[in-house]
């Protein structure tokens, strides 16, 4: 069975590399989509770099509208959705998000960090359902209406309130030693703080919908 990954970038030249040198390699992933959400610095070269489809924005949509257009690219019946500043990710562990589905154990894969570092494992402990990495059946996001996909992050809120309400099998898969650099680490610490707030805005609406 086919499985497509959708990768939303913006300015992520130091890690983008990373993530692709992985997923390149793995056979069931039949289309790598990056979509290149209004970067200014050498992401989409980087990209183009690995041979994988590259999707353009010109100025910076937000992570819902970049994954529906790498969604509406794609015609794999499984998605895997992968943030671009991964850290420390392995094809076996993007093996572990999209076998299950594979092989009909799971409708959804929920890939949550572990063993890495305190601050982002202790994010994800709280709110797992939060994760961004996630691989699911394509019917799922196809339920999904043009306002789940205008919320930013609020998407992965989206993703899983529709998938509660449908019963569907969802798997937590632990990712061993995988991290991500923080807003403040990648922007400054003032321009992180206003793009943190502004993330946790986003997931707040969707909370109380």
């Amino acid at each position: 069975m086919k499985v497509a990954v959708i990768i939303p970038a913006y300015n992520e030249e130091k890690s983008i590399g990373l993530v692709l040198s992985v997923v390149t390699q793995i056979p069931e992933i039949t289309e790598i989509v990056v979509v290149n959400d209004g970067s200014t610095d050498k992401t989409s070269q980087i990209a183009l770099s690995f041979g994988v489809r590259i999707i353009e924005f010109h100025k910076n949509q937000g992570k819902s509208l970049a994954l529906r257009a790498g969604v509406m690219s794609t015609t794999s019946p499984i998605v895997l959705f992968l943030d671009a500043d991964l850290i420390g990710l392995t094809q076996e562990l993007v093996k572990d998000m999209i076998l299950p589905i594979i092989h009909g154990y799971a409708d959804m894969t929920l890939g949550i960090f572990c063993s890495g570092r305190s601050v982002t494992d202790l994010a994800q402990k709280i709110a797992p359902y939060l994760t961004g990495q996630r691989a699911m059946k394509r019917w799922v996001l196809d339920r999904l209406d043009l306002e789940d996909w205008q919320t930013g992050f609020g998407i992965e809120m989206a993703i899983t309130r529709l998938a509660k309400n449908s019963d569907l099998r969802i798997m937590k898969v632990p990712l061993a030693n995988v991290t991500h650099a923080m807003k403040e680490e990648k922007m400054g610490l003032v321009k992180g703080v206003a793009a943190r707030a502004k993330m946790y805005w986003e997931i707040i609406k969707q909370l109380s919908n």
